[in-house]
C-alpha cells in the first residue's frame, strides 16, 4: 500500500501511484489525477482552445482513465497516457460537441480475467459511484442520463425530459462534472457500497415489473412497490396518476406491443430502466424501437415517472 502523503521519503513515483490505483487504492488514484491536471489542462487548450468546455474535457478524461487505469503498460509514462486520454477526448468533442462518454459496468470491461483484476475493477466502479451519490438529486439525474445511460439522450431530448432549458442542461453538466471530481477525491479512503449489488436489484425489480403487466397484475405491483402518490410527468408537467400509467401499459399490452428489459442504472434517489419495444408483425411502427423508464425515487419506491423514446 502506497501512502500518498506523509511520507518522510517524500512523495510517492508515478509508478507506485499506478500500481496502488491498480490495487484499488483510490487515495493513490486522485493523486495521481491531481499530479498530472496542469498537463493535461494544457493539452486540452491546446486542442480546443479557449473555449468553455476544456475543463468539461478535462474532467471527462479523469473519467476515462479511472475506468481504464488497469490498461496503463508503462506505469513511468503514465503522464504521457493521461494526455493522451485528454486529446482524444477534445478531438471527440471537436468532431461532435454534443458526444457524450458513456460510462460501461466497470466489471464487464475486457481483460478482467483474474480475481485482482476483477476486485480493481469493482473497487473503482464503487468508488465512482459513491461520488455519483454526493451530487444533488438534480445533478445526478442529468448525469446519469448523459454519462450512464446506453441511450443517452441528446441536449435537447434530456431538456425536453426534465422540462428545462437546453442551457440549463449544460450548466448542470459542467457543474455535476466539477463537483464530481471533487467528490472523487473527497471519497477516497472512505468505504464505497457495492454499487453492482444496488444495480442487480433493480434490474430484478425490472423484470419483475415486466413479468407482473404481462400477468395482468401492474396496478397490483405498482400499488404494492411504488410510492403511493406515483405520477407520470412529462418534463415539469404531471400529466397523470398510477391509473393513467396502468391504462397506458395495458394499452401496449393490448396492441400487443412487449417491453423487454435491457439494463438498469441505479443511484440512492434516480433509476433508469432501459426497455426494448416490441410491436406486433401487423403493426410494426406502433411504437418506437425503445424507451427508457427515469424514475425518480422516493423512500426506495419509484415516486416521478418520465419516459424518454429512443
Amino acid at each position: 500500500m502506497v501512502r500518498v502523503t506523509g511520507m518522510m521519503s517524500g512523495p510517492p513515483s508515478d509508478e507506485e501511484l499506478v500500481r496502488s490505483a491498480r490495487d484499488g487504492e483510490m487515495a493513490a488514484m486522485g493523486a495521481l489525477l491531481e499530479r498530472h491536471r496542469a498537463g493535461m489542462h494544457a493539452v486540452a487548450l491546446s486542442v480546443l482552445g479557449n473555449r468553455p468546455d476544456v475543463e468539461d474535457a478535462v474532467q471527462d478524461a479523469f473519467l476515462v482513465a479511472v475506468r481504464r487505469i488497469g490498461d496503463v503498460r508503462r506505469a513511468e509514462s503514465v503522464g504521457a497516457w493521461l494526455r493522451m486520454i485528454v486529446r482524444n477526448v477534445c478531438r471527440s468533442r471537436l468532431r461532435s460537441p454534443d458526444a457524450p462518454t458513456p460510462v460501461p459496468d466497470l466489471a464487464m470491461l475486457p481483460g478482467a480475467t483474474s480475481p485482482e483484476r476483477i476486485l480493481d475493477r469493482h473497487a473503482m466502479r464503487d468508488w465512482l459511484w459513491r461520488a455519483v451519490e454526493e451530487l444533488s438529486p438534480t445533478l445526478r439525474m442529468t448525469l446519469m442520463l448523459r454519462h450512464f445511460s446506453p441511450r443517452t439522450p441528446s441536449y435537447e431530448q434530456i431538456a425536453e425530459l426534465c422540462g428545462v432549458p437546453v442551457g440549463t442542461v449544460r450548466s448542470r453538466l459542467s457543474e455535476a462534472r466539477t463537483k464530481l471530481v471533487a467528490a472523487m477525491a473527497a471519497t477516497a479512503e472512505s468505504a464505497h457500497a457495492d454499487a453492482a449489488a444496488l444495480s442487480r436489484a433493480s434490474a430484478r425489480q425490472a423484470a419483475e415489473t415486466l413479468a407482473a403487466a404481462e400477468r395482468g397484475r401492474f396496478a397490483e405491483l405498482t400499488a404494492e412497490r411504488w410510492s403511493p402518490d406515483v405520477a407520470l410527468y412529462s418534463g415539469r408537467q404531471r400529466v397523470g396518476g398510477r391509473d393513467f400509467l396502468v391504462r397506458g401499459m395495458e394499452c401496449d399490452l393490448e396492441a400487443g406491443v412487449r417491453q423487454r428489459f435491457v439494463t438498469a442504472v441505479t443511484s440512492r434517489d434516480v433509476t433508469i430502466w432501459e426497455m426494448d419495444l416490441v410491436n406486433p408483425p401487423d403493426d410494426p411502427d406502433h411504437c418506437p424501437p425503445a424507451v427508457a423508464w427515469l424514475m425518480t425515487m422516493k423512500d426506495g419506491r419509484p415516486h416521478e415517472v418520465r419516459l424518454f423514446h429512443g
